[in-house]
């Protein structure tokens, strides 16, 4: 009756429950009877941020609405009357009432401030959000505001924004005039940016504040620095102040009375007093004690450990499949046909194994079983140089190639070619901490364990001369600096193979560092007569509409500064034909992005099918010992495909098979046909160019 269980609070008189549910349902549980009553219900998503008012008398939540979009409501916990706290036009969420019942706490996402992207002519909200508070009473004023009978001085504590201690004590009555409600609300005066977990506390209010960080991380000072910390901030309703707790936290609780934190942080639990920073010593007075979890004792029995993960895995398939009747499968039936395999599962691999069986009979894309990670000690890593090396006829290690560094990508870095190094291509490694490199094994057993620290090569010069030495840094993976070579040779034979005509763009994925490199060639690229986009190996994401967005651009006018060369409008839009290739590897998402480009006319896909996976997952759930599992959810509809791209792909409009004897060859049919093909268009119909003046 109640679902799957997402969110749950307790009133604080201990009455009764309330329980957002995974179809979207806000439900109400009577403890003395069990009775289950509906409050509201969601066609856009979960209910979150349950909440009764301290009175217990009123629950409040973040309703879903379409999109991003969340409103704030209220129920009277004794008729179930449902209110709008908020309009539906922002994204509020992480209600709290403050401990006295006068007020409600929120986080809202309706600041709009723009900020200029760096790298492209854009615009983002990138610190959108800020604490705000509604007055209940239509009486009660703004705690930011004047005060009738003034402030107290001296730093009391205003009595209406405390609770005494004991059992025994009468909860503040919570009253709330409907009619206005939403025109009451007002910010804290603090800065808008990236906030979470807003909590009641003794006197104030508690959050959680995120910095602003990149996707990838690359903003960092090093790809291995930590970067900047989320802080746990506390802001007093009597003294009118911000304030940091905690320069350091991922989570906190609040206790009943709100005068204590339970903090989470660094992997430790702390217990600290609500409305003053800690000591850093626990040693130290000022009440804050560390939680040992090393007293933790934890007996796990294996077999039933998995009968219950594969019973698990069957509800969140159950409940979160994209079609509710999953495809005319008998659910339960194909449970109960692998269930006596379960029985005679092993190891942790056998379970996966049978997992990943038991989600093949539903026949679609994106239903993934994924084993915990084991981690690696940097200890262990083995050591790479950036380069490709072979032995020679004497049984020496020469190094054929150095990989180029890509200055804009901090994983992509090459030891060879680090200031004071020297080394190049044909020298030859002797020795890697003065220990001989072994005519059989080469270097690479000397560089176990490397990665990431200095190391001294011997190396004899190509041109002959006195062996050298050079320290280098190996790498742990190569994958950066492969892509980025591999995309630069692509790019160089376009231009060559098109007299410098055609620009070339690779879009790996369709998440952040898709997005990244779309853009680190982009605006020299697109300036070209014809562009190839190409697509092949795209892992797939969410950001292909971003990506057509781009490459749906049509110019129609031009800007002509003074001494300047003249400049699209609009900006960064291509000038001629452009042109899409596609493989067997272009997924998900990666399959999208082709059909797009077809149903808008953009160009032609040249290639071979896609790999055909379109209905999306949000990897949100987990099992117990952490194996990740998803679920087919979000099922994708597509201009002239319909529901057919699932399960069969986008088909190109010029086929190009890469056949094995062209990659031993290193040819690249695919993109030779391309590149044909928009040599020709631009024959037929030339690139837009900028006018003389008048």
């Amino acid at each position: 009756r109640l679902g799957r269980v997402l969110d749950l609070a307790v009133a604080p008189d201990g009455s009764r429950v309330a329980v957002a549910s995974h179809d979207g349902r806000v439900l109400l549980v009577e403890r003395d009877s069990g009775e289950v009553r509906e409050i509201a219900r969601s066609e856009n998503g979960d209910a979150g941020g349950l909440v009764f008012s301290p009175d217990s008398g009123w629950l409040a939540w973040s309703h879903p609405g379409p999109g991003s979009l969340s409103q704030l409501k209220i129920a009277n916990t004794a008729d179930l009357s449902v209110a709008d706290a908020t309009p539906l036009r922002f994204n509020d969420f992480s209600p709290a009432f403050t401990l006295d019942g006068k007020h409600l706490a929120f986080l809202s996402e309706r600041s709009f401030d723009p900020v200029y992207d760096a790298h492209v002519f854009d615009m983002a909200f990138v610190g959108a959000c800020r604490p705000h508070l509604i007055p209940l009473a239509a009486t009660t004023p703004s705690p930011f505001g004047p005060q009738r009978h003034g402030r107290p001085v001296g730093g009391d504590k205003p009595e209406h924004h405390g609770g005494d201690d004991g059992d025994d004590q009468v909860r503040p009555v919570t009253r709330i005039d409907l009619d206005g409600l939403a025109d009451r609300i007002v910010p804290f005066p603090v800065e808008a940016g990236h906030y979470s977990t807003l909590r009641a506390a003794e006197n104030g209010l508690l959050w959680l504040r995120h910095p602003l960080r990149g996707v990838l991380g690359d903003t960092r000072a090093t790809p291995e620095a930590d970067g900047p910390s989320t802080t746990l901030e506390r802001y007093d309703l009597a003294q009118l102040r911000v304030e940091e707790l905690a320069d350091s936290a991922s989570d906190f609780a609040v206790s009943g009375d709100g005068k204590r934190v339970l903090l989470s942080a660094d992997g430790k639990l702390r217990v600290v007093p609500s409305d003053s920073k800690p000591p850093s010593d626990d040693e130290e007075p000022g009440g804050a004690v560390t939680v040992d979890l090393s007293r933790i004792r934890q007996m796990l029995d294996p077999a039933a450990e998995w009968r219950q993960m594969y019973d698990e895995a069957g509800r969140l398939m159950r409940d979160n499949f994209w079609r509710p009747d999953l495809g005319g499968v008998d659910w339960n039936g194909v449970l109960d046909r692998y269930r006596p395999v379960l029985e005679r599962v092993a190891t942790h691999d056998d379970l996966v194994d049978l997992l990943w069986e038991v989600a093949g009979e539903l026949g679609t894309s994106h239903a993934y079983v994924t084993p915990p990670g084991v981690h690696e000690e940097d200890t262990h890593r083995q050591g790479l140089l950036g380069a490709d090396i072979s032995r020679d006829d004497q049984g020496r290690w020469r190094i054929d190639r150095v990989l180029p560094p890509e200055t804009s990508d901090p994983r992509a870095r090459s030891p060879l070619t680090a200031p004071g190094t020297g080394v190049r291509a044909g020298d030859v490694i002797l020795a890697v901490d003065g220990r001989p490199v072994d005519t059989v094994t080469g270097p690479g057993p000397l560089l176990v364990g490397a990665a990431g620290k200095p190391v001294e090569l011997t190396v004899a010069p190509s041109g002959g001369g006195d062996p050298r030495h050079a320290v280098v840094v190996p790498v742990a993976d190569e994958e950066p600096l492969r892509y980025h070579a591999w995309v630069a040779d692509r790019r160089a034979y376009v231009h060559e193979r098109s007299g410098g005509r055609l620009g070339y763009l690779h879009v790996p994925d369709m998440v952040g560092s898709g997005w990244a490199q779309l853009h680190r060639d982009l605006r020299v690229e697109v300036a070209r007569e014809g562009l190839v986009v190409d697509v092949r190996e795209n892992r797939g994401g969410h950001t292909s509409q971003l990506v057509v967005e781009k490459l749906a651009r049509r110019i129609v006018g031009w800007d002509l500064p003074r001494g300047m060369q003249p400049m699209s409008y609009p900006l960064d839009a291509p000038r001629g034909p452009v042109v899409a290739v596609a493989n067997e590897f272009s997924g998900s998402d990666g399959d999208i992005v082709n059909a797009a480009i077809k149903a808008l006319g953009i160009g032609p896909v040249v290639g071979t099918r896609t790999w055909g996976g379109v209905v999306g997952i949000d990897s949100r759930y987990g099992l117990v010992d952490g194996t990740g599992v998803t679920q087919p959810k979000y099922a994708f509809w597509l201009e002239g495909y319909g529901w057919g791209v699932e399960n069969h792909g986008v088909d190109p409009d010029v086929e190009v098979v890469h056949a094995p004897q062209d990659w031993a060859a290193d040819r690249d049919p695919q993109l030779d046909e391309a590149i044909r093909i928009a040599l020709e268009a631009l024959d037929g119909t030339p690139a837009k160019a900028p006018p003389v003046l008048p």
